[in-house]
């Protein structure tokens, strides 16, 4: 095992004294090719090209020596400090911070960014950095090579947004341009670069918030809101209960995409919304569109309105992770299972078709669980009556599928 292994973060910045110390006692450095270019670079020290961190910790935990690497902004921020701490390869670490690159890039475009989302972009996760992409008012996307500005704007068809894509920071090829989503595939980027999405209305952080990224404390408490803050005379599907058992057999997160079929007020749509998903509301009638587009402006909260009939609507949409299906039976619930998503939740009225629903999505693969709910709201001042709500609540979660 290395007797020491330092992370020098690079920023393109003189190294410091720190720095500088330990890359002259090492025996081995590893980073990318313009790491291992530096002057600094003992020449009898052993050079590891920085592809597979895995592969360089293995390498780095049988070196009988003292090891260096090399990463490109803050290596403790979404960088290698992670992964050679994993406790297969035993390494203990020293580090010397650097800016990192999202700091960096905010920087250049003269933007505060203690209220912006910031995610990792690799292949494997590309469509769900589009998704907090699509939810939110200002993200930086640390890129990968399959995973750049021009792939966010593929997947970003339609969503209009602003891309401030940096590259290569801290060297003197960096450049910084500013183009629209849709433009983005156009080009080709080098790499390594950072690309900060903006759009949309931005939260209350914008003017001087208390938490980094996402105020949770935004808009009025309550995963639902009652029917009054939707403009009242909700739709029978649309009842707080319901709603409330909806969201908890969903669990939309910040990363998912929730296709909300019938979105009817747009209640439904909002709060997924407000659990900071990004969210494709959908519905046959233009003023249930309209609705949903003023319920969304109120809150505070972006998501996408389609106006159109499902199942045929649904075709040019991307993949959700989880759907609300507002109604439409049986042929509209085995359309969306088609699709794959990870979870479903729809009611109905009446058990019989409860009973059609649930054997197709059992036919699909998927768990089926359902419950009949009651609701019963009371007038307080004289505990009378006043509303009754009976519903069947039909969920389906593919087993197969990573939540």
């Amino acid at each position: 095992m290395a007797d020491r292994v330092t992370v020098i973060g690079w920023d393109g910045s003189p190294l410091t004294g720190a720095a500088r110390s330990a890359l002259g006692a090492a025996t081995l450095v590893a980073g990318a090719a313009h790491h291992l270019a530096l002057p600094e670079v003992p020449p009898a020290a052993e050079r590891v090209r920085l592809g597979s961190v895995a592969l360089a910790a293995r390498r780095i935990a049988a070196h009988r020596g003292t090891a260096v690497v090399f990463a490109d902004g803050d290596p403790g921020f979404f960088g290698v400090v992670r992964a050679l701490r994993a406790p297969e390869f035993g390494l203990e670490v020293e580090v010397v911070p650097a800016v990192s690159a999202v700091a960096a890039a905010f920087a250049r475009a003269g933007m505060p960014w203690d209220d912006a989302q910031v995610v990792a972009a690799h292949p494997r996760t590309l469509r769900r950095a589009v998704n907090v992409c699509r939810a939110h008012a200002k993200v930086a996307v640390l890129t990968a090579p399959g995973a750049g500005p021009a792939e966010l704007g593929l997947l970003m068809e339609g969503v209009h947004r602003t891309f401030v894509i940096c590259e290569e920071l801290g060297t003197e090829r960096e450049q910084v341009t500013v183009v629209t989503s849709d433009k983005a595939a156009d080009h080709s980027w080098r790499d390594p670069n950072v690309v900060i999405v903006i759009g949309g209305p931005m939260g209350a952080a914008e003017s001087g918030g208390w938490i980094a990224g996402r105020d949770p404390g935004t808009g009025p408490r309550g995963w639902v809101q009652p029917a009054e803050a939707y403009g009242g005379d909700l739709g029978e599907g649309e009842t707080e209960l319901l709603r409330a058992a909806q969201l908890a057999r969903l669990g939309p997160r910040v990363g998912d995409l929730v296709w909300d079929i019938g979105c009817g007020s747009g209640a439904f749509a909002v709060e997924a919304a407000r659990a900071g998903a990004a969210v494709i509301a959908v519905d046959r009638d233009p003023r249930a569109c309209a609705r949903t587009e003023s319920a969304a402006r109120r809150f505070g909260v972006q998501l996408d309105v389609v106006a159109g009939t499902a199942p045929h609507v649904l075709e040019n949409l991307p993949e959700p992770d989880v759907v609300r299906i507002g109604g439409g039976g049986a042929a509209l619930v085995s359309a969306v299972a088609d699709r794959r998503p990870q979870r479903i939740v729809t009611h109905a009225a009446t058990r019989d078709t409860a009973e059609r629903v649930g054997r197709d999505l059992g036919e699909h693969g998927y768990r089926v669980e359902c419950a009949l709910l009651q609701s019963v709201e009371l007038d307080t001042r004289a505990w009378t009556e006043t509303e009754r709500s009976v519903a069947f609540l039909l969920s389906g979660v593919l087993p197969d599928r990573a939540p």
